[in-house]
């Protein structure tokens, strides 16, 4: 009878694993699984119901699909690399350079990850805007009427905006590398006359470089599909992927070629996805996993 109650009990935990397990499972295949192969779905049959390459070879073969792709390639990689500048840069700061408010700063960085992006474009327009603080005051005190600050509507104000959203989540990181990092070493590397340059180049870089390549990877992800921030500046010209999407789906209503569009968009973000985890797993240690 003992062995019976036990066997029994082994069972209804098994049952119980197996419905926590499943539930997750089925609610992911609900609401992002089954979307997603009906978008699959409508790239690879082209509305028609049967397989068909003709709305991909569409796609591929039009000149805005290569002029969205090229976009969005210049523009993530430009404002990844962005990131990683002003990042590193005011890690080394905080980190190195003792200043009073380093706490506030601290929760500072922290509250302005949690920001929406469109949020700092709508920030952006105010301040950089045609209509904005600086261009008013500026053509007030140079009596034009002609704006003088124009990047903003320009791949160059999006990748400002991307860089200022952004930047957080490679210093938070490069933050935490450098608190697991041996101050003895600076100490001694100073005292044997290195330069702050060599210090930096020598043994904080080599430091930072899994923090580096692994917040440098989820920048190039999130950038890769920032819709917000270019939907609210309103760049003349400047088309990325999700964008044409929008475009293609809302505007046109060309579902085939949106879907084919997005389904592009997905594949290249699992791959960008895939390089954060190798950056994460095989580079990154302990010390990247804080992003």
């Amino acid at each position: 009878m003992p062995s019976a109650a036990a066997a029994e009990r082994r069972q209804s935990d098994h049952a119980g694993v197996a419905f926590w397990v499943l539930l997750p499972f089925a609610v992911l295949a609900t609401i992002f699984l089954y979307p997603l192969s009906l978008i699959v779905h409508e790239a690879l049959t082209a509305g028609t119901g049967a397989m068909s390459t003709d709305g991909l070879r569409k796609v591929l073969g039009s000149v805005i699909f290569v002029s969205a792709l090229f976009n969005t390639v210049r523009i993530s990689v430009v404002a990844t690399l962005g990131c990683l500048t002003l990042g590193f840069a005011l890690a080394l700061i905080y980190s190195f350079v003792p200043f009073p408010g380093r706490a506030l700063v601290a929760k500072m960085i922290d509250t302005f990850i949690a920001l929406p992006t469109f949020l700092v474009a709508l920030a952006f327009t105010f301040i950089y805007g045609s209509a904005g603080l600086i261009n008013q005051s500026l053509m007030v005190a140079m009596g034009t009427q002609v704006p003088p600050v124009d990047f903003l509507y320009s791949s160059w104000g999006v990748i400002l905006a991307e860089m200022t959203v952004y930047s957080p989540f490679v210093l938070r990181p490069l933050i935490a590398s450098f608190s697991l990092l041996d101050p003895a070493q600076i100490e001694v590397a100073s005292s044997l006359g290195a330069r702050p340059m060599r210090i930096v180049r020598e043994i904080i870089f080599p430091a930072a470089l899994p923090a580096l390549l692994a917040g440098g990877s989820l920048c190039l992800l999130l950038t890769v599909n920032e819709f917000g921030i270019l939907l609210f500046i309103g760049a003349k010209g400047v088309i990325t992927l999700p964008l044409l999407v929008y475009d293609m789906a809302i505007q046109q209503f060309d579902y085939a070629s949106a879907c084919v569009i997005a389904s592009i968009n997905v594949l290249l973000s699992l791959m960008l996805y895939s390089l954060y985890r190798v950056a994460i797993s095989g580079l990154g240690g302990q010390r990247a996993v804080v992003v």
